[in-house]
């Protein structure tokens, strides 16, 4: 029986989908590159333009706002068109928004550079709304899942990329100067500082908006099978009111909303919380930030080994009752992450990530099983709930401001919120086991 479903992951009815599952695939590094250098960039915007965390916290708005906006119409385009117009339109649309950010640099303004994140973010939800049912069309239905989590394998390595980049081509070249030492600055001076910042910050967009436009003449010139794009009239009332019938779609939808805003409050306040720790310890300001995003980075490679390792213990244990298990394990690390102070409630949220590794696609693969061509706006609406992203974060960054509560570091109790979080998962998984069984 394995072997299979081995030869069937990446074929079906004798064609072979080798060739688009690589160029797909290589898709979702690219957006996991984007991903992981924005996360940084909440704490590198509150300096440079002198805000609060909250302010900063606008960047997560406006990037996973453009998954929201646009993972419908994308759907309906995908529809109408096919899987391959819908990857060039999303590599169009992100290499723009990325290109997008020379002008803003040249604005000194926080609010162009929103606009550019919203637009490079639209094309992320196109890429997102076609390779995520792209790939699970490239095989048989019962090899999907796992053929998923392998192309969300590659996922965290771009992302792996964008927080090396953050680190030593942006974070470490900004001027070393604290964010109270900033807001001593004259006008002048803070204009200068601002702008020589800027435009370290914007070099690894523009050279990864001329890649993406690179890949987009890649797949342009490719040819594409076509069993996996179907025409068809759109009908999205239809489509919906049909799938949103469906107990596990609905519910898998909600359970992506939580696990997405999981995944980026912990990864974007794990440089709040590091820098914290860090500098109670006696480090600089600047040293404890850098350090931070290191913890990050190893924390993304705990990302990326586990995800290799639940992928093939998928073979053998229930998807519903091993994204239980690990969303039990991540509820108790994010409990010592809130009251264990100090390095090892660092070591606490780095360790999250081991739990986090699985979610995603699996959560995506259960809720679409059996939809067929739905499948196309039943992802749709698991990209909507991407909108995670951006509302949970603005929440944890307005406790983070507070600076203390109950007597206990804010940005601790901020931490009540990725908690909440993986309780609803918990529920997912433990509904899905019940229901496969």
């Amino acid at each position: 029986m394995n072997k299979v479903n081995d030869s069937s992951i990446l074929s079906k009815d004798g064609v072979s989908y080798i060739i688009p599952f690589i160029l797909v695939t290589s898709c979702f590094a690219l957006w996991g590159f984007a991903n992981d250098i924005t996360n940084p960039m909440v704490k590198a915007f509150s300096k440079i333009f002198r805000m609060s965390v909250t302010d900063g916290a606008l960047v997560q708005v406006a990037f996973y706002g453009g998954y929201f906006a646009m993972a419908f119409p994308a759907a309906m385009f995908i529809r109408k068109y096919s899987y391959k117009a819908g990857v060039l339109m999303g590599l169009g649309l992100y290499a723009v928004g990325a290109l997008l950010f020379l002008p803003a640099s040249m604005t000194g303004l926080y609010y162009p550079f929103l606009i550019a994140y919203f637009i490079l973010t639209c094309g992320l939800s196109f890429l997102e709304t076609s390779c995520n049912p792209y790939i699970l069309s490239m095989g048989s239905e019962e090899t999907s899942t796992r053929r998923l989590n392998l192309a969300q394998c590659f996922n965290p390595m771009g992302s792996l990329c964008g927080m090396y980049v953050a680190m030593n081509f942006i974070q470490a070249k900004l001027n070393p100067a604290s964010t109270e030492e900033r807001a001593l600055l004259s006008d002048t001076d803070f204009a200068a500082m601002r702008d020589s910042d800027l435009s370290v910050l914007i070099t690894p967009y523009l050279i990864i908006g001329a890649v993406i436009a690179l890949m987009f003449l890649v797949i342009y010139f490719t040819k594409m099978p076509h069993n996996a794009d179907k025409n068809h009239d759109v009908h999205p009332l239809a489509t919906l009111k049909r799938i949103c019938r469906i107990d596990y779609y609905r519910e898998g939808v909600i359970a992506q909303f939580f696990y997405v805003g999981v995944q980026i409050m912990c990864w974007t306040f794990i440089i709040q919380y590091g820098t914290r720790v860090l500098m109670n310890e006696g480090m600089s300001e600047i040293d404890a930030e850098v350090m931070s995003q290191q913890y990050n980075i190893i924390a993304m490679a705990i990302f990326v080994t586990s995800r290799f390792i639940c992928t093939y213990f998928l073979k053998y244990i229930n998807a519903g009752a091993l994204l239980g298990i690990l969303a039990t394990v991540g509820t108790l690390l994010t409990t010592g992450v809130i009251f264990i102070d100090g390095r090892w409630g660092l070591y606490c949220l780095v360790a999250i990530s081991a739990c986090m590794s699985l979610m995603f696609p699996t959560i995506y693969g259960i809720a679409l099983q059996g939809l067929g061509d739905d499948a196309k706006f039943g992802a749709a609406g698991l990209i909507m709930a991407i909108l995670g992203g951006s509302v949970l974060p603005p929440l944890q960054a307005t406790i983070i401001d507070q600076q203390t509560l109950l007597g206990m570091p804010a940005v601790n109790i901020s931490f009540i919120l990725p908690l909440f979080c993986f309780l609803v998962i918990i529920s997912y998984g433990y509904r899905t086991y019940k229901r496969t069984k």
